[in-house]
């Protein structure tokens, strides 16, 4: 062993801490979704578990807390994209140590203000269900604070100076809990002109949603417990376990061949169509996205195999660059979504007619990148999909598997020996070989849609059941993931995109809180009003601020900031709810590709290892049709209210 591997291999029982953190993570996240999927095994019997909706809850808030300590360990928090236009050198170390120390103290106060909350809730006696009191569910709350300030003034430098400058922090955030009266009725100002900082030069999102928060309220005399009962009120949300359990369906989905086999079943259907690779992949795009909810993970894990087939097939460098680019967001607008749901959670409007309302709006950008994908087969004289490119005839990922008119003449030879030549040609075609490969990946959201709409299930539960059925196809039919490691693997990776995501929807909770109080959205609506009069002008506004704010900020921390302030702007202009959660989402999903720090900018920069610039100019095209189709949307109310019309929702 070499001694700079010595060096940084962590010390026995750090290692030791380490393995438990993940085992107690990856349990966790396995436990709920066994137990939606025991609730729904019960209540067939007349019956149901006793307590399984707030265990459910509050297993979600274990997940998301440990979940952000796996993240804060790998240096994995979510942060603005500025960060990575510092300079290398010792300016870019300082600025790490800036930020670990601002961010460690917020952390400090969050968790001295959790362990406030805990307190009140022992001295209260409240039950979660079963005899367990509400603040075992809560306590790790404050400790999972404490593990992110400690960690994060940690990972500021890789030198003991620097750890210690940073941990400053830490120290300094013990003092204003102790001391929090002094800071009442004093301006926040200048704490939040440094927290901006902060988070300008690489800061996590939470901890500048959080530490506006803190000081905010101290300068308002409220108790630094508002902060985290506001973040607690979320997590225990009756829809929010959906989140964690829909990421883990795409994890798997994504960790396994599920895009080969269905990269293969729709260029086989689309594979006459001039340009059908390009329509492929956006299509297989939108189809992970909607599990994964534009968290990265699409560009990440199926750029490698689409950006292949592309470039197989003879399209250009830049065009293929900025197809994916551009589809890693596709898929926010249909049904199950991850960012519809949580629209629905914070807006409080149903979540199923969002997921009705969304499905043409969705179709329509997915159409209209498919579209810019046939333009440039036909301009560039690119001919129809070779389903060679790439792909074994008997389908990739499935190369040791029988195709399907081989098990009709072994199980059925009867049958088959009776059936006309041109039944059989067509069962031997191409098409029908990939769609007995990909057949179980196909069939999911039927399963998901089937069982939410039908009342079957409610929205956790069909979450998990969208798992198990992921798992079932992934692990126990295709065998792409393997049960023990691999499988624990993906189970970790979910627990840290999961923790990085909530931690940020539990901090912002206070903000948005915080905004209530001051009658900001009033205040927003009083000014709007007396400054624009027309509906269109409105609307025109109201998009380039969407732009903007899914430019700079994650689609989950802009959802539970910026909607509760524009859903009394768009009742006071006449916009339906429903309507103006389509016109968010999709804004949010345009911001992804908005130069300078648009996430799948950086996302597909650093997965192709092309220049960040490059990826601008290849990303432009994308931004003008996708922003064609969000003026659409906003515009023509019909396309996502008339299909709630037809089916008597509205």
């Amino acid at each position: 062993m070499t001694e700079s591997a010595t060096a940084v291999r962590p010390w026995a029982p750090v290692r030791f801490l380490h393995r438990l953190e993940d085992g107690v993570s990856i349990v966790l996240l396995g436990a709920m979704v066994l137990l939606p999927l025991a609730e729904i095994v019960v209540r067939q019997l007349g019956t149901g578990i006793p307590g399984a909706l707030p265990f459910e809850q509050h297993l979600t808030l274990w997940v998301a807390f440990l979940g952000a300590a796996l993240a804060a360990r790998e240096g994995r928090l979510l942060a603005l994209a500025t960060g990575n236009f510092l300079p290398e050198g010792r300016f870019r170390a300082v600025a790490a140590v800036f930020t670990g120390g601002i961010s460690a103290m917020i952390a400090t106060l969050l968790g001295t203000a959790s362990l406030d909350l805990v307190q009140i809730e022992r001295e209260g006696g409240i039950e979660m269900a079963a005899g367990v009191p509400v603040w075992v569910g809560q306590a790790v709350m404050p400790v999972g604070f404490a593990i992110l300030a400690l960690r994060l003034a940690w990972k500021s430098s890789d030198l003991w100076m620097g750890r210690a400058m940073a941990g400053f922090g830490i120290l300094l955030g013990l003092w204003i809990g102790a001391n929090a009266d002094s800071f009442a009725d004093r301006a926040a100002t200048p704490w939040l002109v440094l927290i901006l900082a902060s988070t300008l030069l690489g800061g996590p999102i939470f901890a500048a949603l959080g530490g506006a928060a803190l000081f905010l309220f101290l300068s308002d005399f409220v108790p630094l417990a508002a902060v985290p009962a506001e973040s607690y009120r979320l997590a225990v949300s009756p829809t929010l376990a959906a989140i964690p359990l829909f990421t883990l369906t795409g994890f798997l989905l994504a960790e396994g061949g599920a895009s080969e086999r269905l990269l293969r079943v729709f260029r086989a259907l689309f594979g006459w169509v001039p340009g059908s690779t390009a329509v492929v992949c956006a299509v297989v795009c939108a189809f992970f996205t909607v599990f994964t909810g534009g968290s990265g993970v699409t560009i990440l894990a199926l750029g490698g195999v689409l950006f292949t087939a592309l470039s197989a097939d003879g399209y250009r460098e830049r065009f293929s660059l900025g197809l994916l680019t551009a589809s890693g967001s596709l898929g926010l607008l249909l049904p199950m979504a991850l960012p519809l749901i949580l629209f629905g959670i914070v807006a409080e409007v149903p979540i199923e007619d969002l997921f009705i309302g969304g499905i043409v709006p969705g179709l329509l950008l997915i159409a209209l990148i498919a579209l810019w994908g046939v333009r440039e087969a036909l301009r560039g004289g690119i001919g129809k999909a070779r389903t060679s490119a790439g792909v074994d005839d008997r389908g990739i990922g499935d190369v040791n598997r029988e195709r399907f008119p081989s098990v009709a003449r072994r199980r059925l030879p009867v049958v088959w020996e009776r059936l006309p030549p041109v039944v059989k040609r067509f069962l031997c075609s191409e098409f029908v070989r990939a769609l007995w490969g990909g057949k179980w990946e196909l069939l999911l959201p039927i399963v998901v849609v089937g069982s939410f709409f039908s009342g079957y299930a409610t929205l956790v539960e069909t979450a998990a059941l969208a798992a198990l059925y992921a798992f079932v196809v992934q692990c126990l039919v295709h065998r792409d993931v393997r049960l023990g490691k691999p499988l624990l693997a993906v189970f970790r990776q979910c627990a840290v995109l999961v923790g990085g995501v909530l931690i940020i929807l539990v901090a912002a909770m206070g903000l948005t809180n915080w905004l209530v109080d001051a009658q900001a959205a009033q205040d927003l609506v009083e000014l709007v009003q007396n400054n624009i009069e027309s509906k269109i002008v409105f609307l025109l506004a109201l998009n380039v601020f969407l732009l903007l704010v899914g430019c700079l900020m994650d689609i989950f921390s802009a959802t539970v900031v910026v909607v509760p302030l524009i859903i009394p702007l768009g009742l006071a202009f006449g916009v339906d709810p429903i309507h103006l959660g389509i016109i968010f989402v999709a804004n949010l999903e345009l911001g992804y590709l908005t130069p300078p720090v648009g996430l799948n900018l950086f996302l597909a920069s650093y997965r192709f290892e092309r220049p960040l610039l490059a990826v601008y100019r290849a990303a432009v095209p994308a931004l003008v049709i996708l922003g064609i189709g969000v003026l659409l949307i906003t515009y023509v109310p019909g396309l996502t209210l008339g299909l709630l019309d037809l089916l008597g929702r509205t």
